[in-house]
Order: C-alpha cells, then sequence, then structure tokens
C-alpha cells in the first residue's frame, strides 16, 4: 500500500476517533459548558447591580418570602395571578435573607432550567437525527444569546417555563416517533409543569392535544384516539384543574385569577381605557410588534434563519411524518404571544412603534430554544452552506456581546417594567430600623418598595396580612405609623380606603417622590398605635 494512502487512512482513523470520543462524552462536556456559562453570567449580572433590575423579578421573591414569613406567612401568600410553581421552588431556599435579597432563590431556579432547556436542545436535535456538529451548534445558539443568559441570572419566570415546555415537546416528539407510553406520560407531565408556571403552558397543552388527537384519529381510529387523548389529557390537565381549585378555596371563585382586581385583565382594562391597548382586535399589528420583539431577542438574521430552517424541516420526507407533526408544537410561544396580543390579554411594547417606552418585551424570548433547534437542523440540512450559516451567525453574536447587546436588560432598566423605588425604600430603611410600628402599603402597587427597602415582611401590612389589613383600611392610625401610597390615585388601594377615612388626618406627609408619597402618624397619637401582631395564627 503506498504510503500516502496509509497515511490518509490513519487520519481518517483518527478524526474518526475523536469524533467518537466526542460523541460519548458530549453529553457530560455540554452540561458542563452550560453550567460554567450559567455561573458566570449570574455572577456577572449581580455584581453590576442588573439581577434585581426587573421589578417583576423583586416580586416574586416577596412572594416566595411571604409564604415563610409576615404577619400572615402560609401557601396562601402564593396569591391568585401569577401561576405558583416557581414561587413553590424558591420556598426551600428563601427563608435566608442573602438567598432573599441576593435574589439567587430565584435565579438559582431560571439558572437549572437554563442548563436543562440548553441540554434539550441537544437531545432534540439528536431525536431528529441532526449529526454531532448541528447539535452542539444550536446548542451555541441558545447559549450565546444574550437576553437568555441575562433573563437566566434572574428571578423571573421565562426561562423554567422554557425549560418545562421544551421538555413537554420534546417527549412529545418521542412518542410520535417511537409510541411508547412513557414518552406519552413524560410529555404530559412536563406540558402540565409548564401550565403552573405561565398561561403560555395552556397553550401548548391545547396545541400538544390538537396534535395527539389529530394523529390517533387519523391513524388509529376513534376509539384508540378517545383513550389517548383522555388519558393524556388527565395528567396534562391537573395543573390547571388544581388552579381553578386553588381559587375557589382560597378566593371563593374559581375563576378570581381572570376577573379578580389583580388579575392581568383588569390592568388590560386600564391600559384600554387610556388607550394604551392598540394592539386588541389588530391581528396584524399584534403580529408585527410580537415579531419586532422576537427580532430583539434574537438578532433579527437568526430568526430568518430559523425560518428558514423550519420550513426544510417541514417539508423534509426524509424525518418521519409524525415526528414533523410533533414539531409543529416548538411554533405554539409564537401563536400564543400574537393571539394574546389581539384578543387584548397582553401587552408589548417596542419603543418607537408602541409606545415611547419597551415593556415585556421580554416575551419575545420564548421562541429561543425552537430557533436553536431550527438552526441545528438547517446547519445539517444545507451542509453547503454551513460555513456561510455558522460564520455569519457568530459574526452576529459576536457584536450582540461586544455591544452589551440585550433588549431586556434595557426592558428591566429604563423600561416600563422597572420601577425606581430606591428613594422611597432607602428611606424608609433609614427612618424605620430601630422605631416601632407597622407600614401599611398595597403590595400590588409596591412591592419592589417592600423588596428594597430590606426590612422584614413582619412589619408590612398589605393585602396578604389578613385582619391587620382590614383592621389597617378601617382605622389606619390605631395600626400603621406610616403609610406608603399613590396620592390621589384611587388605583391604589390603600389611597382609596385610607384617604376617606377620618383616621387619616392624624398623618402627615414627610416625603413625597414620583413614585410614592409617604405619610408618618403625629407623635401625638402614638400612644394609642399597635405595633405588635395581636392576630395570632390567621386561617
Amino acid at each position: 500500500m503506498p504510503s500516502f494512502i496509509l497515511s490518509f487512512s490513519i487520519q481518517r482513523q483518527t478524526l474518526a476517533n475523536i469524533q467518537n470520543w466526542f460523541e460519548r462524552h458530549a453529553s457530560a462536556l455540554i452540561i458542563f459548558v452550560l453550567t460554567a456559562v450559567s455561573v458566570f453570567s449570574f455572577v456577572y449580572y449581580y455584581l453590576n447591580g442588573l439581577g434585581l433590575a426587573y421589578n417583576d423579578a423583586r416580586s416574586h421573591l416577596d412572594i416566595g418570602r411571604r409564604v415563610v414569613e409576615g404577619l400572615k406567612p402560609g401557601l396562601a401568600q402564593l396569591g391568585s395571578v401569577w401561576l405558583p410553581l416557581p414561587h413553590v421552588l424558591m420556598i426551600p431556599t428563601i427563608w435566608s435573607d442573602f438567598m432573599w435579597h441576593s435574589g439567587l432563590s430565584g435565579s438559582i431556579v431560571s439558572m437549572l432550567s437554563f442548563v436543562v432547556t440548553g441540554y434539550l436542545v441537544f437531545l432534540f436535535l439528536k431525536k431528529i437525527e441532526v449529526g454531532l456538529f448541528g447539535r452542539i451548534f444550536g446548542v451555541f445558539v441558545f447559549m450565546a444569546n444574550t437576553n437568555i443568559l441575562y433573563l437566566q441570572s434572574t428571578a423571573m419566570t421565562e426561562l423554567l417555563l422554557l425549560a418545562t415546555m421544551t421538555a413537554g415537546v420534546y417527549y412529545l416528539t418521542s412518542w410520535f416517533k417511537d409510541e411508547k407510553i412513557l414518552d406519552i406520560i413524560k410529555a404530559s407531565f412536563f406540558i402540565m409543569l409548564s401550565t403552573l408556571v405561565r398561561y403560555d403552558g395552556w397553550f401548548l397543552l391545547f396545541v400538544a392535544s390538537v396534535l395527539v388527537g389529530t394523529y390517533t384519529l387519523v391513524k388509529k381510529g376513534f376509539k384508540v384516539f378517545e383513550g389517548t387523548l383522555i388519558f393524556f389529557l388527565t395528567l396534562g390537565g391537573v395543573g390547571i384543574a388544581l388552579w381553578f381549585l386553588w381559587n375557589l378555596i382560597i378566593f371563593k371563585d374559581p375563576f378570581y385569577f381572570v376577573f379578580g382586581p389583580f388579575s392581568a385583565r383588569y390592568q388590560q382594562l386600564q391600559l384600554e381605557s387610556a388607550g394604551n391597548l392598540p394592539t386588541k382586535g389588530n391581528i396584524f399589528l399584534s403580529f408585527q410588534i410580537y415579531l419586532y420583539a422576537l427580532f430583539y431577542n434574537s438578532y433579527t438574521l437568526i430568526p430568518i434563519l430559523g425560518l428558514v430552517g423550519v420550513v426544510l424541516l417541514l417539508l423534509d420526507k426524509k424525518v418521519k411524518g409524525s415526528v414533523r407533526l410533533a414539531c409543529i408544537a416548538l411554533l405554539a410561544p409564537l401563536v400564543f404571544n400574537v393571539l394574546a396580543l389581539v384578543l387584548g390579554h397582553s401587552v408589548l411594547f417596542i419603543q418607537g412603534i408602541s409606545g415611547n417606552t419597551w415593556f415585556n418585551v421580554r416575551y419575545g424570548s420564548m421562541l429561543a430554544p425552537s430557533i436553536a433547534i431550527f438552526m441545528g437542523y438547517l446547519v445539517q440540512r444545507l451542509k453547503s452552506l454551513r460555513i456561510v450559516i455558522v460564520g455569519l451567525t457568530s459574526f452576529v453574536l459576536f457584536f450582540a456581546f461586544a455591544n452589551f447587546d440585550a433588549v431586556t436588560i434595557d426592558d428591566a432598566r429604563v423600561g416600563s417594567s422597572q420601577k425606581n423605588v430606591s428613594e422611597v425604600s432607602d428611606w424608609l430603611k433609614e427612618n424605620t430600623i430601630g422605631k416601632q410600628g407597622f407600614i401599611l402599603i398595597s403590595a400590588a402597587s409596591h412591592d419592589a418598595i417592600i423588596f428594597s427597602s430590606g426590612l422584614s415582611m413582619k412589619r408590612f401590612i398589605h393585602e396578604g396580612t389578613g385582619a391587620y389589613w382590614e383592621s389597617g383600611l378601617a382605622s389606619p392610625d390605631r395600626w400603621a405609623r406610616w403609610i406608603v401610597m399613590r396620592s390621589h390615585d384611587d388605583n391604589d388601594l390603600v389611597w382609596k380606603s385610607v384617604s376617606r377615612n377620618s383616621g387619616f388626618e392624624k398623618y402627615r406627609l414627610v416625603e413625597s417622590y414620583p413614585f410614592a408619597d409617604i405619610y408618618e402618624l403625629d407623635e401625638a397619637f402614638l400612644s394609642t398605635l399597635n405595633t405588635k401582631p395581636v392576630f395570632g395564627k390567621q386561617k
């Protein structure tokens, strides 16, 4: 055998051995890299003071804390609007002041979700028979998104939602491919978990049920269709059923989360009355705005390439037809968010297009795992353009990092999703420590102040404190040494009740800030003030 042929054979064998080694150890390497990137990102944003920039992040942490501390601690503090799973997962760590005030109690959930979602992208691409290069590239597209890296470093709920939804669709695809009963059980279970994170999961359950029902009805007949769909929905819908039951037991109305005074619907009605809900009833504008949010979150070129990938995937006859059908579920977040905007159940501001600020632009990140999967498939399918696709993607992501281009940070720092409450919280921190007395405040309006003050939850009388709240609104001068509220704003529940109460005449305005005012009880009336918890354990 000529020497050059022997040399070529040796080189090829060496490359094959290297590839086999990476194939065997790919999972461990992927998880290690994802974990390292996750930890580094959290530390970076924490040291730069951005981890708690979102007002909602502080509110999520406060909900978890109120379960274990306050004038009326307990599971009822989970509330009725935000779904409970993110806050339940905080309970084992939120008792620690450091874990609470650093935001780490919530960030840990997001960080673990980031690692899980990235690995699921890898597994999903393997499931549709994408080679090692395409799988690694797909993970890279997800992992290198600065918006995802920021959100996974916070106590927000997006990453937990992405993890549960992606897991649900992955196992759904596995069932469509192999029809193993354990896969449909796992799909149903993880989709059920997503329904306890955000309402996007409810829509995914609907989409998955339609796909399962359509497939079984066409391929298996009515009896199999009926049995499979009932089986799938029994576990998949248990979270939704429990949420209705929770609202019935705690708030005496199963639809309290829909129609209650703290519901998203109530907030949307206020925006609509002020002319700030332009997407309602306008499908074109809704699609346009969400498309911009998608582009801002994933840098325009990448979603466009992902669109090419999904078209090629759905048309690829080499991929089993049932698998292609299941992949439609990856597009559920797109349909859900557009529908929510059209129906007026959601609001999303893109600066310069709708409103003069950012608001909820992070919703555009909901397709990040799907785009990563489509990109991984694309480089597998268009091998002749692989270098071009990888080069352009790397170019875009490099400049995103170089320019700190993360619209979610803009949303958190300067958009309507943030509330600059430092002046109010700093005043409370400096002027109430060492003094006895409660602070009357609406958590629905001022949860960020409660968190940022650094004070114990036991210092605050708010909507979740039962008899203290009712007594505080009826006789503020007997219960509250300080009152924090927006003056002349009936949307603030404290102002709406207290300003019409004769006891309010005993207070003086001590500070006025753009976001809230602070009132203090005149010293002449301190002798009749309750400063200790007196109601004991409330039901």
